[in-house]
C-alpha cells in the first residue's frame, strides 16, 4: 500500500475519544497538516532513551511521508535541535568547551535538521523550544530557520489554512519575562509574557473560524498527573481562561513531554504528541497527519510510535 493509500485506510478507521461544543463554524474543507515536534537532533552520543543522531533520517522519513499525503502546511513544535558535549578530552582530562565553540557547533546542527525538514513542498513552520535556545539565542534559532509567509523571522504568530486559523505561542520566557537565551532559563519555569497574551485574545477574539493553538510546553496545568510537573506554561491559567473565554478554540497541540498526554475541558482537546528523539531508528520514530474535517473533528493519523486517535466535535 502506498504511503497516501496508508493514511487514507487509517483515517477511515479510527473511532470518536472526545467531543466538544465550539462557538465558530466548521471549516467548509478538511485542512491537513504533517506535525513533528522534539528532534532534539544532535551529533552527541546517546543519553538513555535520546537517540540524537537518529533524528536527521528519522525527519527525514517523516517528510518523505508528507510530501505523499498532499498537505496543506507541516509543523514542528520545538526542541528540534540540541547542543554537542560539553566538555573536550584533553590529555584525559575533561575540560569545558569555550560557549562560541558550542554555539558553533549548534547551529550547524540546525543548519542540518532544517535542511531536512525544508524538504517538505510547502508551507512550514516551528514553535520555539527550549532546547532551540540551550546555547544559542533566539535571533540564532530564527535566523536559520523558516517560517512561511508574514510568519517568517517571528516567533508567535497566526496564519490562515483553509477556513482554520492556526495560532503559534512562545513561552520560552523566564519569570522576569526576559526571553530564553544561550541557556540563561530554568527549563521547569516557561511564562507567555503579558502583551503576547494581549495579541492572542485578540487575535482570537477576531476570528470567525475554528482556531487550533500550536505552544512546545504544555497548557493544560488543570491536567494534573504524576510525571508533569515543570512541564506547564507556569501562567497557564490565562492562557486557559482566554481560550475558553472566546469559544473558537478546537484544540492546543503541544510538545515538550517526550512520553505524550491528552487532556479535554469545556470542549478543547489538550493534545501533547510523543518527541521523535526517544528510541533509535529503526524501529522507533513519531510523527503525525492531522486532518480537520468539516465536521469538526481532528482525526490523528500517527506513525511509528505515535498513537491515532480522533478528537471529536460534539453536537451542540
Amino acid at each position: 500500500m502506498s504511503r497516501s493509500g496508508f493514511i487514507k485506510g487509517m483515517v477511515a478507521s479510527l473511532g470518536a475519544l472526545g467531543s466538544g461544543c465550539i462557538n465558530a463554524g466548521a471549516a467548509k474543507r478538511p485542512v491537513r497538516f504533517g506535525v513533528v515536534t522534539d528532534t532534539h537532533y544532535s551529533r552527541r552520543a546517546r543519553w538513555a532513551d535520546r537517540h540524537y543522531r537518529d533524528s536527521l533520517a528519522k525527519m527525514r522519513q517523516a517528510v518523505g511521508v508528507f510530501n505523499d499525503a498532499g498537505l496543506d502546511f507541516v509543523i514542528e513544535l520545538g526542541d528540534m535541535k540540541d547542543m554537542g558535549e560539553l566538555n573536550a578530552k584533553r590529555n584525559g582530562v575533561a575540560v569545558p568547551r569555550p560557549p562560541e565553540e558550542l554555539r558553533a557547533e549548534a547551529i550547524g546542527f540546525l543548519d542540518e535538521i532544517e535542511a531536512e525538514f525544508a524538504r517538505f513542498n510547502g508551507p512550514r513552520y516551528h514553535a520555539l523550544g527550549n532546547h532551540d535556545m540551550d546555547c544559542i539565542s533566539k535571533e540564532d534559532f530564527l535566523g536559520h530557520t523558516v517560517n512561511h509567509g508574514a510568519a517568517k523571522g517571528m516567533a508567535h504568530y497566526s496564519f490562515m489554512a483553509g477556513d482554520v486559523k492556526f495560532v503559534v505561542l512562545d513561552a520560552c520566557f523566564n519569570k522576569d519575562r526576559t526571553p530564553y537565551c544561550r541557556g540563561n532559563f530554568d527549563w521547569t519555569q516557561a511564562f507567555i509574557p503579558d502583551g503576547e497574551l494581549e495579541w492572542f485574545d485578540a487575535e482570537l477574539a477576531a476570528s470567525t473560524t475554528p482556531v487550533v493553538v500550536f505552544c512546545h510546553q504544555l497548557l493544560d496545568g488543570f491536567s494534573k498527573r504524576k510525571g508533569l510537573s515543570g512541564l506547564f506554561v507556569a501562567n497557564w491559567k490565562r492562557a486557559v481562561e482566554i481560550i475558553e473565554g472566546r469559544g473558537n478554540v478546537i484544540a492546543s497541540i503541544q510538545g515538550h513531554h517526550h512520553s505524550g498526554h491528552y487532556s479535554f475541558r469545556k470542549g478543547i482537546h489538550y493534545w501533547t504528541m510523543k518527541g521523535m528523539i526517544t528510541g533509535a531508528n529503526p524501529p522507533h520514530n513519531s510523527y503525525a497527519v492531522v486532518e480537520i474535517s468539516p465536521d469538526g473533528r481532528l482525526v490523528v493519523t500517527g506513525f511509528a510510535d505515535c498513537e491515532s486517535r480522533v478528537l471529536a466535535k460534539a453536537v451542540c
